[in-house]
């Protein structure tokens, strides 16, 4: 598989993650994972973060012991600027905003969050780039990394992000739910979707390490932006 390496240095290595792609191995250790392919590479590798699996975008693994403690601390404290955007369902009533929120393990459902009392400390900024009729693009900054944080938290306040097969609706996104009097094409049997993916892309990461700004940034994948660009053509 093609790594798509946003950065790279002696202590750690930064990519720019597919939607799809396990960030580490799962509990079953069957699948391919972004760290197992890194592990090939280079032998010893670290986790500092992961991403959901259907999430894209911007993740970091470490190449030595040191880095990976020093780069873990900046994530687990409010040392590094995480930024990602997403879509989102609806008009969102405030253009920006905090969501203050506990998050905790489902009871009765392993791979699922939600917000409650007593759950650890959550805070997600929210700020919307772009409205459109039936949904908003919107850009967040998580200060705390818990499991599916935006998604619980965009989920807790109405609005949860496209295609989410666990905290929203799993439905696909097509053309005719955006262009009014579309038509199929005769030679095609069904429509093809626009996007059948979360819709949630890790965009930037800000930090400072021994001594150095980085600034890593991963593209919005072309899936998104031609999803953006039909919202925009069909706007009004």
């Amino acid at each position: 598989m093609q790594l798509d390496i946003i950065f790279e240095n002696e202590d750690f290595i930064a990519l720019n993650k597919p939607s799809g792609l396990l960030s580490i191995p799962d509990r079953m250790g069957q699948e391919i994972s972004l760290k197992s392919i890194l592990k090939n590479k280079y032998g010893n590798i670290f986790t500092v973060h992961r991403i959901d699996r259907d999430t894209s975008g911007v993740i970091i693994f470490a190449k030595n012991e040191e880095a990976h403690k020093a780069l873990s601390l900046l994530f687990e404290g409010r040392d590094m600027d995480k930024f990602y955007v997403g879509l989102v369902y609806g008009q969102m009533m405030n253009p920006t905003g905090t969501i203050d929120a506990a998050i905790m393990e489902h009871p009765g459902k392993a791979t699922k969050m939600l917000t409650h009392v007593k759950g650890k400390p959550s805070l997600t900024d929210y700020e919307v780039l772009e409205s459109f009729r039936l949904f908003s693009w919107v850009q967040f900054q998580i200060h705390t990394g818990r499991t599916h944080q935006i998604r619980v938290h965009m989920q807790h306040i109405g609005h949860s992000i496209v295609c989410d097969e666990i905290y929203g609706d799993p439905k696909p996104i097509l053309l005719s739910s955006i262009k009014r009097n579309f038509k199929l094409a005769k030679v095609a049997e069904e429509e093809k979707p626009i996007l059948a993916r979360l819709a949630l892309h890790s965009h930037r990461l800000n930090f400072e390490y021994k001594g150095h700004q980085y600034n890593l940034e991963a593209p919005i994948p072309k899936d998104l932006k031609a999803l953006l660009q039909q919202l925009r053509k069909w706007k009004g």
